[in-house]
């Protein structure tokens, strides 16, 4: 199993403090800006655990408040140190980068950051003495300066600003720089240009970037290990280049067959040139190339022997000239990854799960249309297969969907895996705390495409609904009432969801159910049950909106008032009419009108002569059993509880429904097995010691000995719990009582004693 322990105190801390500024690090000045407490002094290590988990937050969580001046706590190094942090997205702007201009940063990572332009250049100039590490990957708009055309600020009202690309920056006086990621550069800026000044590069990353020339990289071929040109075009003379660059560790030049057609292909003779010239080589990938010769050895020789990574034995002809296998190589989407023989420890490819792990793994930071269709492989494995490899597995498509949260191919293919890699199969290997990561991922989902709905709302339905869902409890139930809310919906989604929404309202707390009720539950079912009813339609999604009705409003009186209030019992008759025969949303109908009864101050409303007709009628009904007759004769003896005088109606009379009341409890048979669940006696209880109507006080007899006969080990202990005892016992000594009640109560405490003794502990 997964490991379960806790989050380490300083990521428990880091997240109490980001989620309570204000009560922990901060006050608020002028009632809206941040401000660090004059005391407060904090270390690099503090420093960077804040700002990096405050930006994970804010694109993750969509509870957690972003605050603008957060990154000016952080602008004066005296009280607040940072060295290494990671900025994602539309999160970072201009202005927060010129918060902290005056930090010593070592690293700094600004990943698709579209907001920032070319003022944050300048910014990125006062941590040029200190900066060892720099990623500007993605950061589309960082080359672009706002000018305005008109000249005077007449013409600005005429001439909107206009972005201009800056051409003049370079990376002089950036001394100790050493990694440098430029993916997906815009046109026009002159990458040789921008990179001379840099003495010693390690590590360049020019993903997606189009160089005729990459001649300027010999100027680094003592200090680079690293190199990515990922979608580069390349050509012949790239390949030459490539190839003096003789420090090499790891070279990428795979690409992404499905973005655009590459003229160029690997040859036997070009792999050839990387084994003979790149001596350190450990890393390589090609993954998404076209072999334009034939790389492989002869079919019948490589598959001889046991499957190996000895370079001696490769199945792809030029790696035979390694001196030992390489720790990586991405043959994703190439036909080399199906061979036998792969001289490398770690593979990406499509041929199996391991391959496909990793990559995913490999690809997912940056290259979200990779891993996409990495992940769809996934999902195949995981549908037709047993997944080797499931913790991992779920591990990376939870990175996947947390990275790219608003990338709409990975949330379908990710869901969609989801679904597969948490069903009951496997959820013994899987800890609290990852299913917990598991349901984040799939409400973030659902808050972002309407297209990932079905995939999340069936990956929910692998959870135990409410109990692994109560952290989220509230943003669960207010996504699935938006979906049933819609307009137009998929009548599959329509009723997984109603589904859902009734296990979420079942055997959850009182306040639970209250709060749902007030985010407009009541209404949502009503109205479904309304659209059926004019379909003339009685199906799960009926049945499921009443069964759910009946949860929410267990004991909780506002609830029912909602019910009564949005003419619930208007459509309770116009079901029941137009559904004579369904015996199950019968049950669910008078369950909850069970509990509508159980509230003093609604009972009135039950009080017309339609209402307690129909009531009385339901007596006779055989339909699932006993529970249409039983719920029928609970609603009635709990309206008998208000006395003769609260019988407002000339027909029927008392005494006929009291008369039809007796004769339906002595028909049923006492050892019934029952379709109902109670969390409490209460309601029952507080008919006993009363003698306004010995019926009513019969029922709730009648019910506590079924009960307790048919399932002792649950309910004895809540009857004993809730006093019920001492109530039974009072009312065996009422003269009022009926003798047959008070024959059936003696039975009842008979059980219960009887449990007590034979589940007495004896042991010493």
């Amino acid at each position: 199993m997964a490991s379960d322990s806790p989050e380490s105190l300083m990521t428990l801390c880091t997240d109490y403090c980001l989620r309570n500024l204000e009560g922990t690090l901060c006050y608020l000045l002028d009632n809206e800006t941040l401000r660090l407490h004059p005391d407060i002094f904090l270390p690099s290590e503090i420093c960077d655990k804040l700002v990096n988990e405050y930006v994970e937050l804010v694109k993750t969580d969509s509870i957690f408040e972003p605050h603008e001046s957060f990154f000016t706590l952080f602008s004066d190094p005296r009280s607040t140190r940072l060295a290494r942090i990671h900025l994602r997205e539309q999160i970072v702007q201009d202005q927060d980068l010129e918060a902290i201009r005056k930090q010593d940063l070592v690293e700094l990572y600004l990943t698709n950051c579209e907001k920032l332009t070319a003022k944050s250049l300048q910014t990125l100039v006062s941590f040029s003495h200190t900066l060892i590490s720099l990623s500007l990957f993605g950061c589309c708009n960082i080359f672009y300066e706002e000018e305005n055309p008109g000249g005077c600020e007449d013409d600005c009202l005429v001439n909107p600003t206009r972005q201009v690309l800056v051409k003049d920056f370079t990376f002089e006086g950036f001394s100790r720089l050493r990694f440098l990621n430029l993916g997906r550069l815009i046109e026009g800026v002159n990458v040789e240009t921008l990179l001379r000044p840099l003495a010693s590069l390690a590590a360049l990353d020019l993903s997606g970037i189009q160089l005729n020339d990459v001649g300027f990289l010999t100027q680094w071929k003592d200090s680079l290990v690293s190199l990515v040109l990922y979608n580069m075009d390349l050509s012949e003379e790239h390949i030459q280049v490539i190839a003096q660059l003789c420090k090499l560790r790891h070279l990428d030049i795979s690409r992404d067959h499905l973005s655009s057609y590459y003229k160029f292909k690997l040859t036997r003779r070009v792999l050839n040139l990387f084994v003979e010239n790149l001596a350190n080589l450990t890393s390589l990938d090609i993954s998404g190339h076209t072999m334009l010769e034939n790389c492989t050895i002869p079919s019948m020789e490589e598959k001889m022997g046991q499957t190996s990574i000895e370079p001696a034995k490769s199945s792809i002809a030029p790696f035979r000239g390694l001196k030992r296998p390489l720790q990586f190589l991405g043959l994703f989407e190439t036909s080399l990854c199906r061979l036998t023989h792969i001289p490398a420890y770690k593979v990406s490819g499509d041929k199996n799960e391991e391959q496909v792990l990793n990559a995913i793994e490999a690809y997912t930071e940056h290259r979200p249309e990779i891993t996409s269709r990495a992940i769809n492989l996934l999902f195949d494995i995981a549908r037709i297969e047993r997944c080797s490899q499931l913790l991992r597995a779920l591990q990376l498509v939870i990175t996947a969907l947390k990275c790219h949260k608003d990338d709409k191919n990975i949330q379908v293919t990710g869901s969609a895996a989801l679904f597969y890699l948490t069903n009951s199969e496997y959820r013994m290997e899987q800890s609290v705390k990852l299913r917990r990561q598991v349901i984040q991922v799939v409400l973030n989902g659902m808050e972002s495409y309407q297209e990932v709905t079905r995939n999340c709302c069936l990956t929910l339905c692998n959870f135990s609904i409410p109990d692994e869902l109560e952290f989220q409890y509230r943003r669960v139930n207010e996504l699935l009432l938006n979906i049933l809310n819609q307009s137009r919906q998929d009548e599959s989604i329509q009723r997984i969801a109603v589904h859902l929404c009734n296990a979420l309202v079942c055997q959850v707390d009182n306040d639970h159910k209250e709060a749902v009720g007030k985010m407009g539950f009541v209404m949502t079912m009503l109205k479904l049950i309304q659209k059926k009813l004019a379909d003339k339609t009685c199906d799960q999604v009926m049945e499921f909106s009443w069964s759910a009705l009946w949860n929410i409003t267990d004991e909780t009186p506002d609830n029912c008032e909602m019910f009564l209030n949005y003419s619930g019992m208007k459509l309770f008759l116009e079901c029941l009419k137009e559904f004579p025969e369904k015996q199950e949303l019968h049950r669910n109908m008078l369950g909850l009108l069970g509990n509508v009864a159980e509230v003093k101050e609604l009972r009135p409303q039950l009080m017309t002569s339609q209402f307690i007709s129909v009531f009385s009628n339901l007596l006779e009904s055989k339909a699932d059993g006993i529970e249409v007759s039983y719920n029928a004769c609970g609603v009635l003896s709990h309206i008998m509880f208000d006395g003769p005088e609260a019988w407002g109606i000339c027909e029927p009379h008392r005494e006929e429904v009291v008369k039809r009341m007796w004769a339906a409890i002595q028909s049923w048979d006492i050892n019934s097995r029952r379709n109902i669940n109670y969390r409490s006696f209460e309601p029952i209880l507080r008919l006993l010691p009363q003698g306004i109507s010995p019926v009513s006080q019969h029922w709730a007899t009648w019910a506590l000995y079924n009960l307790v006969s048919v399932y002792p080990d649950k309910y004895c202990p809540l009857l004993i719990k809730e006093g019920g005892i001492p109530l039974l016992k009072d009312m065996i000594r009422m003269a009022s009582a009926r003798q047959e009640t008070k024959e059936m109560a003696r039975k009842v405490i008979e059980h219960c004693s009887n449990f007590k003794e034979e589940n007495m502990d004896t042991s010493r």
